[in-house]
């Protein structure tokens, strides 16, 4: 499995790598809405959707939305003087107020599903919740400073996913080695609170060697260190959030196109909830 997951890493990592730097904003949206597409298609049998046409049409529901936004507003004013446009600041906001809901529904497992799991039309506005506000934080940070320095976004989307990375990374080989205390076992049975803090710990070496490659003012030390921090801190939420979903619909992985990784979702699970906390904590911490 371990040898499953690093091959397909190695494949990935070029892909987004280029996807972030080598595609322009317009065809960087339109591929993340595929992505996200796809995701749409994987949350489906986690509401209880079973039928071909049911799935298609929520999954189609996901898609034009996000095709709605892309079209209503041009790229070239998601920002404006600095500030970020209003439609995708209340979309931020609204995934921020659903993660921090997430977060409750998690503590609370498995006390909490019988808020939701008999009821499709809700799981599948948290899958909206989940989705869409983590391709606003995409387009949003991808595209922050494009006119005076196009790559600065896909730097700062490259931190973020380095964070990501490096908690998932930290996590895996601390709870390997050391993970004797479960965190939430009702929700994902093989983390533990030793894996949590090596991830935390190894996110956060990634913030030093960022910090003094990038050169960071002293004065936003404090903004940009729990900007990183909370990012990391919601992406664990995010792998959790998705395990609880899977664990109430009874399935392993939500797809399998992705040898070690299980499905689309599996992989996006953690950037889900980082790409908004972090868009929101740098438009309030760093901007």
């Amino acid at each position: 499995m371990l040898k499953q997951r690093l091959l397909t890493a190695l494949v990935l990592i070029p892909i987004a790598l280029y996807a972030v730097f080598g595609l322009s904003p317009l065809w960087f949206a339109v591929v993340l809405i595929a992505l996200m597409t796809a995701g749409a298609w994987e949350w489906s049998p986690l509401m209880g959707l079973k039928r071909t046409a049911s799935k298609m049409l929520y999954t189609a529901s996901v898609a034009l939305i996000l095709g709605l936004l892309l079209w209503w507003l041009p790229l070239d004013q998601v920002w404006r003087d600095g500030q970020l446009a209003t439609e995708y600041f209340a979309v931020l906001i609204a995934g921020g107020i659903w993660w921090v809901v997430a977060l409750l529904l998690i503590v609370n497992y498995p006390n909490s599903r019988r808020l939701w799991s008999r009821t499709r039309s809700i799981v599948g506005l948290f899958g909206y919740l989940t989705l869409i506000p983590a391709w606003v934080g995409l387009v949003a940070v991808r595209t922050l400073h494009y006119e005076s320095s196009p790559l600065f976004g896909g730097f700062a989307l490259l931190f973020i996913l380095l964070l990501v990375w490096a908690a998932d990374v930290g996590a895996f080989f601390a709870g390997v080695r050391y993970g004797r205390n479960k965190l939430m076992p009702a929700v994902s049975p093989g983390k533990t609170m030793e894996g949590l803090c090596g991830g935390v710990t190894l996110a956060f070496v990634v913030m030093i060697v960022v910090a003094h490659w990038v050169k960071i003012p002293a004065d936003q030390f404090t903004g940009y260190y729990l900007t990183g921090l909370v990012t990391v801190v919601a992406s664990v939420f995010g792998d959790l959030n998705e395990s609880m979903f899977k664990r109430c619909a009874g399935v392993k992985d939500s797809g399998s196109l992705l040898p070690g990784h299980g499905g689309i979702l599996d992989r996006i699970d953690s950037l889900t909830a980082a790409l908004p906390v972090f868009t929101l904590s740098y438009i309030w911490l760093l901007a």
